[in-house]
């Protein structure tokens, strides 16, 4: 019986799993369902009964039997199924009880192991989808719809309102062709819902953030009438908003009540927000006691910081002190809610629990805690300067009874700040004395505190010109804070002042190291390079300061000054058109601007710039002259009088106005009023030489018999200057002076008491010495005028060249600045 039996060769053993995947494929379930035979008999009965034949090739014919000689015949069973150890195809049935059946190594000898089926190569691709199916469209517009939406969002965030704009309409386009390519292959209630209101909220968002109000109210009432979406009610606060920016107040407060009712009292923050915004909107209709209800409601249920504030202005606009004092109290007890301090000290030298400190100390967590606690801070000071005048019978008061208040609360730091704030006060009500005393309380606090007092205390004695206690105040201040930027500005300040540039730029650098945006420094640093001569220097600090401050008068007209002196008027004619478009109506700018152009040449542009300068400036001398001279220089004489006439009223004690004028009248032919102007001068200054000459002038070719007189005074004028120049060239004293003006008067006197010949002979001689009736004026007479006045009509004319003029001082702008204001908004 063993004879039949074949064991396994065992020339191989070393390589037990060869053939692990080796096996016949009569026993391949993986192909069950690719066989027909097999799926024929599964789908009938023809697989219930037992085969009569063997399923195996050459089994069903005959059966060999083994002879005794050893014949390795094939046998098979009724089944079919090949006995144990028989040979088929070439393959030896192994023995169960010997060998595992499927690890033979007879079967495909020489293959490779390979468990994982990679000799069977690739897998088939998968089937294509078919982008020409309805489904598929609907997915990719769904899929492009939801982008639209996101970049939308994005363009939004980022500040480009109209590109959002265009997103979000061209995303509500795309929304309807789906919606209706979707009612074409499905049912309507297969609709995507949050897809449609994802992109009509988008769509409302953008219009209000373009402030295209009428469409996204349009494009939110769709929203709200539809009942298929769900919670669209809220909607109804961004309408109340937009209906609070166009001001409709009555209707923002029925959509916030009317949002406020579809809003269930499980959502209280929601709630808390919508009854703030009706409070806000109430206080904006006047109607102060319905927002003190809806601001004590919230106050009650959840206060927070902007309902206290919102509370105590409702109280200020109606003048109930008792309710502004608790409700300050109720703004002081709101919980911040954020960690203390101590939180973020080591309390000890462990290293890993110090780098987690220093991890936290400067997070997102901390900022947030950090700009609540300011915010909490400001509402707090706003509201004590508010109230602290009214509360009591007086500020004083008031803001003691504020201090006391807030000593009692976590907001210990803030009493010293209120101190602060009252000594400025007293500044505002021009009561110096209170304010210093105030301050001076403050040198023996903390550094910070005494820091900030000596640096007001500084300013104000640099105000006063009292440099040397500016200076000692300063010097308190540096010492209490190094590190404190208006300090060493303030003591920059007092060194300029003393005409110390170089150590007062020092002080400013320093300022500037230790605060970089410290602005007082850095312009102040520049006006100290314009007194060293560096202008160069002194322009990288403007130039540099106008990078920071854009539309700053002081610092344009600097830069436009520095480009003067480094004698590039160009470049200052363009700084200061800046100028002139910031403030346009500055006369000093204005002025400035017109002599840069008539020291250029450019008469006409000069005459503009000065026009409008005496235009809202209409009392600058310097201005008033340039102009009278253009007007005489353009033939012009009757337009000039006005502004010599002005001039006159501005400075009525220089004669040289008052000959201006009666010169425009001769000048243009009006010899009548220019007598008469004359006569009216002389009788104010009967002594001025020049009036007299020309009343000579005039009275001789016009005939009249004042001649005779007025050519007296004039000689007896002219003897006692004479007189009066020998006696000064001859080193007399004043007395003398005198004397001889008492004798020159008396000999004239004397004179005139003489025969009428000797009158007539001097009389004579005078008129031998004035013109002819028919020459004229310009070229009357060729004797040098008196140093007093200049006619410009005359051969000796010198009109004034403002290219000579004084140079507006360069600290015009910059007298304020250099005082660094230290007070706190």
């Amino acid at each position: 019986m063993m004879q039949n039996v074949h064991l396994a060769p065992e020339t191989d053993e070393d390589d037990l799993y060869s053939g692990y995947n080796d096996y016949n494929p009569t026993y391949d379930t993986e192909e069950l369902e690719n066989d027909t035979a097999f799926q024929q008999a599964v789908r009938t009965s023809h697989g219930r009964r037992p085969p009569i034949t063997a399923k195996i090739p050459s089994t069903a014919v005959s059966r060999p039997v083994a002879t005794g000689y050893g014949s390795k015949t094939s046998l098979a069973s009724s089944m079919g199924r090949p006995m144990t150890g028989a040979i088929q195809d070439g393959v030896t049935r192994p023995m169960t009880a010997v060998r595992a059946a499927g690890f033979t190594k007879g079967a495909l000898r020489g293959s490779a192991f390979d468990p994982l089926g990679q000799s069977w190569g690739p897998a088939p691709p998968l089937e294509a989808r078919s982008e020409d199916s309805p489904e598929e469209k609907i997915r990719q517009l769904e899929k492009k719809v939801n982008e639209l939406v996101e970049e939308s969002c994005i363009a939004n965030s980022c500040g480009d309102l109209k590109l959002a704009l265009e997103k979000a309409k061209d995303a509500g386009r795309k929304e309807r062709v789906l919606v209706r390519q979707r009612e074409q292959v499905t049912r309507p209630e297969n609709i995507n819902l949050d897809l449609t209101y994802s992109v009509l909220f988008n769509l409302a968002s953008q219009y209000s953030a373009n402030e295209m109000y009428a469409e996204a109210l349009n494009t939110y009432q769709v929203i709200v009438k539809n009942k298929m979406f769900s919670n669209a009610g809220r909607l109804k606060v961004n309408m109340g908003n937009i209906y609070l920016k166009q001001r409709n107040y009555s209707k923002a407060i029925k959509f916030y009540r009317m949002a406020l009712d579809q809003i269930p009292s499980v959502h209280k923050e929601m709630r808390i927000k919508i009854m703030q915004n009706i409070g806000v909107t109430f206080i904006k209709t006047g109607q102060y006691s319905d927002a003190i209800s809806s601001f004590e409601h919230i106050m009650s249920m959840a206060p927070n910081l902007k309902a206290g504030f919102n509370l105590i202005l409702s109280y200020f606009a109606i003048g109930d002190r008792e309710k502004m004092k608790k409700s300050f109290q109720k703004l002081i007890a709101v919980p911040l809610e954020i960690d203390e301090d101590d939180k973020y000290i080591s309390p000890s030298d462990d290293p890993h629990t110090n780098l987690v400190i220093e991890a936290i100390k400067n997070d997102h967590l901390r900022q947030m805690e950090r700009e609540r606690k300011t915010v909490a801070e400001k509402y707090i000071m706003t509201a004590a300067k508010l109230i602290a005048p009214v509360i009591e019978t007086s500020f004083a008061v008031g803001y003691d009874w504020c201090v006391e208040v807030v000593k009692a609360s976590q907001y210990v730091e803030l009493a010293n700040d209120l101190e602060i704030n009252k000594a400025i006060t007293y500044l505002r009500q021009k009561d110096f004395n209170q304010a210093v005393e105030t301050l001076k309380m403050f040198e023996k606090k903390d550094s910070r505190v005494k820091s900030a007092a000596a640096t007001n205390l500084s300013f104000l004695y640099y105000l006063e010109n009292e440099f040397a206690q500016a200076s000692s105040y300063a010097d308190l201040a540096v010492n209490s804070d190094r590190y404190n930027p208006s300090a060493l500005t303030n003591k920059g300040n007092t060194v300029f002042a003393n005409g110390d540039y170089e150590k007062a730029a020092e002080f400013y650098k320093e300022a500037l190291r230790n605060d970089c945006s410290c602005t007082e420094a850095l312009y102040n640093i520049g006006l100290t390079y314009k007194k060293l001569n560096r202008l160069d220097e002194a322009l990288d600090c403007f130039l540099k300061l106008h990078a920071i401050l854009r539309n700053s008068a002081q610092v344009l007209y600097q830069i436009a000054n520095v480009y003067e002196l480094m004698e590039d008027p160009s470049q200052a004619m363009e700084w200061l058109m800046q100028l002139i478009s910031v403030v346009p109506t500055d006369s000093r700018a204005l002025s400035k601007l017109g002599g840069l152009y008539d020291s250029e040449g450019d008469k006409s542009q000069a005459f503009q710039y000065y026009y409008e300068s005496y235009r809202y400036f209409p009392s600058n001398i310097e201005v008033i002259e340039w102009l009278g001279a253009y007007y005489i220089d353009t033939q012009f004489c009757e337009k000039a009088i006005q502004y010599f006439e002005r001039a006159s009223l501005i400075q009525p004690t220089q004669v040289k106005w008052q000959l201006m004028v009666a010169s425009c009248f001769r000048r243009s032919g009006n010899y009548q009023k220019a007598l008469d102007t004359y006569k009216d001068i002389h009788r104010k200054f009967p002594e001025n030489v020049e009036c007299l000459r020309f009343l000579v002038r005039l009275c001789t070719d016009i005939g009249l018999k004042e001649v005779q007189e007025y050519a007296t005074k004039l000689k007896r004028l002219e003897k006692m200057k004479e007189i009066r120049e020998q006696r000064i060239k001859s080193g007399r004293d004043s007395s003398g002076c005198l004397r001889g003006r008492r004798d020159g008067s008396a000999g004239s006197d004397s004179g005139q008491n003489c025969s009428a010949g000797g009158k007539g002979e001097r009389l004579s001689a005078q008129l031998r010495a004035l013109p002819g009736t028919d020459e004229p004026y310009e070229s009357s007479s060729n004797k040098e005028p008196d140093a007093s006045y200049v006619d410009p009509l005359g051969p000796q004319i010198e009109r004034p060249k403002t290219a000579a003029k004084k140079r507006m001082d360069e600290d015009d702008f910059a007298d304020e600045e250099l005082g660094d204001d230290l007070l706190p908004e």
